[in-house]
């Protein structure tokens, strides 16, 4: 027997269900981004493919996994690092509308890195990896994230990402 179409559901339920839906579907979403250096001091940056601009590496966090293993993930992932040392915090950041697409939180972490040996897994999502000296760093970070690379530089945080 064949479901009755939405429209004959009481007004009510429509109404709950509404609720419920915007509830699920309007949370925060946690990420991480790596304020990621080579030990000779180069950042990591990646060119974006939505936008076309450089950005700190990074991504949402999944299912059962820890912060400390995405950060190694999206660095891997996203800039062709095999060779990451998680540094430390350096802070959580939540404005609403640095990211268009989403509400997210984005906890910033300092990580060592080992020179890019791979390509981007995903060539639509990142187009381009490079490392950076001081001098040579964009003006302006994808999503607005400038100021989360401007406290790495200055070295702001201090507790250890477990």
């Amino acid at each position: 027997m064949p479901l009755a179409p939405l429209s004959i559901l009481p007004r009510s339920v429509m109404g709950l269900a509404k609720e419920v839906a915007k509830a699920l579907l309007r949370r925060p979403v946690v990420g991480v981004s790596a304020a990621a250096r080579t030990p000779d001091g180069r950042w990591l940056l990646v060119r974006r493919g939505d936008t076309g601009t450089w950005g700190l590496p990074g991504g949402t966090l999944e299912w059962g996994e820890t912060l400390r293993s995405c950060v190694v993930r999206e660095l891997e992932e996203e800039g062709g690092v095999t060779q990451t040392t998680v540094g430390r915090l350096i802070g959580v950041y939540s404005r609403p509308d640095r990211d268009v697409r989403f509400h997210a939180v984005t906890v910033l972490v300092t990580a060592e890195i080992a020179e890019p040996t791979r390509q981007p897994i995903n060539p639509l999502e990142i187009r381009e990896v490079r490392l950076f000296t001081d001098d040579e760093l964009p003006r302006e970070i994808a999503h607005n994230m400038s100021d989360l690379l401007d406290a790495a530089r200055r070295g702001d945080g201090e507790a250890i990402l477990e």
